[in-house]
């Protein structure tokens, strides 16, 4: 696998168009860090880091709406191994103009593009929700 955001974010999306409750994903830190971001900010409902024969994974209880629609209406891998989008603290985009959000991998860690902006720090772009 040479993209293991990519795999994650089609993970979700896939689970997303079944309408699974969960969505199991391989464990990486940086996935980790995603996961909490997307719990935070109310994309789903719980996330589990659990062991199954000595192999961590993460898994995402999704969230849906009172019509059975994904609270996660899209997701954009921007930054790919083989093109890396880079941005500064001025220069961060605005997903669906502030209705979505970014996901900025910075020195200080990962974090939302609202996060990187009040603390005046840029980085790449990993992926953008709404």
């Amino acid at each position: 696998m040479t993209d293991p955001i990519a795999d994650m974010l089609s993970r979700i999306k896939n689970a997303l168009n079944a309408r699974l409750e969960s969505v199991d994903i391989p464990h990486s830190k940086v996935k980790e860090a995603i996961g909490k971001i997307l719990l935070e900010d109310g994309y789903v409902a719980k996330l589990d880091v659990l062991k199954r024969m000595e192999k961590k994974f993460i898994r995402l209880i999704l969230k849906y709406t009172s019509d059975k629609d994904g609270v996660i209406v899209g997701l954009r891998r921007v930054s790919r191994p083989g093109r890396r989008i880079y941005a500064d603290a001025r220069s961060l985009p605005k997903v669906q103009a502030g209705f979505g959000t970014a996901i900025i991998s910075t020195s200080r860690g990962i974090m939302t593009d609202e996060s990187a902006r009040n603390q005046k720090v840029g980085g790449e772009v990993l992926c953008y929700i709404w």
